[in-house]
């Protein structure tokens, strides 16, 4: 295009249109005009772009000051100082009309519900083995929302032929491993499927052993694309470690419990203690009491920043009581019973 419209009329609003009305009216328009329904049409991704420009300075209200005041001379460097350095003028996806499906730009606050308009539910997870949903969960990958959407809609970056690039933003979704997952490491396969053309993406991403809930990875160049020619901006994904029954993790170590005979725990024996590295064959003492802990070093979680350091694993021991005791053993019972009474004040007397 020539020369550049009025935003307005752009738009198609007056001049005197509130910011539900202009938000509305850029809804309608990018929907219609954009590239991902008007595949090889450049005329739709011109509109797509003028439309957009436009919204972008008249959603600002310093911008709409500046354009009412100056028109299209406040952002080509023809305004007193103060003005914006370039248009900021919006572009969606690569040359030769590749355009990524859950990549898009914009102010936090408005762009999450323009684009929920514009593509619907467009960003469902599926796993390698089948599974679907809202989000991250068992290696799917899940809906972006509007979450941790940084970067400025209109913001200016470095020369770029003429115009001005910027870094896209970083985008922000999670993931849900299993306790095992996060000790040993894992890749995960996440299938992207784009609701509204059906094209499907395919993302390795590795897990690294150790992590733990809370912790995130960077998985660089996977978040929104940049505008005119800038680098695309990291896909964040935090991670959420599943708990596993009988076990818990606290830093590097590991803590269980291991169930005893009350015979054992008397005359001491051998117990087996489950690690998440296999079974492992534990001597008992004679005497041992309940609360007891036994520490089987190296059977932690392995160290993210060194894999040589491990933790260790805490078995706690916990004395079984039986529940029902035949005749035969009560009467053996109170055999010992009357065994240790006899020791006792047998010691008792010499002393």
């Amino acid at each position: 295009m020539d020369k550049k419209r009025d935003y307005y009329e752009v738009l198609g609003v007056d001049r005197n249109a509130d910011a539900s009305a202009i938000k509305k009216a850029y809804r309608k328009l990018a929907k219609k005009y954009h590239p991902d329904t008007n595949a090889g049409n450049p005329k739709a991704e011109e509109m797509f772009k003028e439309v957009t420009e436009a919204y972008n300075v008249l959603s600002d209200d310093k911008k709409r000051k500046l354009y009412d005041q100056f028109g299209h001379a406040a952002f080509d460097g023809g305004a007193s100082q103060g003005g914006p350095g370039a248009s900021g003028s919006y572009s969606y996806g690569g040359p030769g009309g590749g355009y990524r499906e859950y990549h898009f730009q914009g102010d936090p606050g408005d762009m999450d519900d323009i684009f929920k308009n514009i593509f619907g539910d467009m960003f469902h997870g599926q796993s390698s083995s089948g599974f679907s949903g809202s989000g991250f969960g068992k290696g799917g990958f899940g809906g972006f929302g509007g979450q941790d959407f940084g970067g400025d809609f209109g913001g200016f970056g470095r020369s770029y032929g003429g115009r001005r690039s910027q870094k896209g933003a970083d985008m922000a979704a999670s993931v849900i491993i299993s306790f095992e997952e996060a000790a040993f490491g894992c890749k995960k396969v996440l299938s992207l499927k784009d609701s509204t053309t059906g094209a499907v993406q395919s993302l390795e991403v590795h897990i690294p052993a150790g992590i733990e809930t809370g912790k995130s990875i960077r998985l660089r160049g996977k978040g929104m694309p940049g505008a005119n020619g800038g680098a695309a901006g990291d896909l964040l994904l935090q991670v959420t470690v599943e708990g596993k029954p009988g076990y818990e993790r606290k830093g590097l170590d590991i803590y269980t419990t291991v169930k005893i005979p009350f015979s054992t725990a008397v005359l001491g024996g051998e117990a087996v203690v489950p690690t998440i590295y296999g079974n492992v064959v534990c001597k008992i003492r004679e005497g041992t009491q309940s609360g007891t802990k036994i520490r089987l070093k190296g059977k932690g979680i392995v160290s993210m920043k060194d894999p040589s350091v491990k933790g260790d694993q805490y078995a706690q021991i916990e004395i079984q009581v039986p529940q029902h005791v035949s005749r035969e053993a009560k009467e053996k019972l109170k055999e010992f019973d009357r065994a240790c009474g006899r020791r006792s004040s047998g010691r008792g007397s010499a002393a």
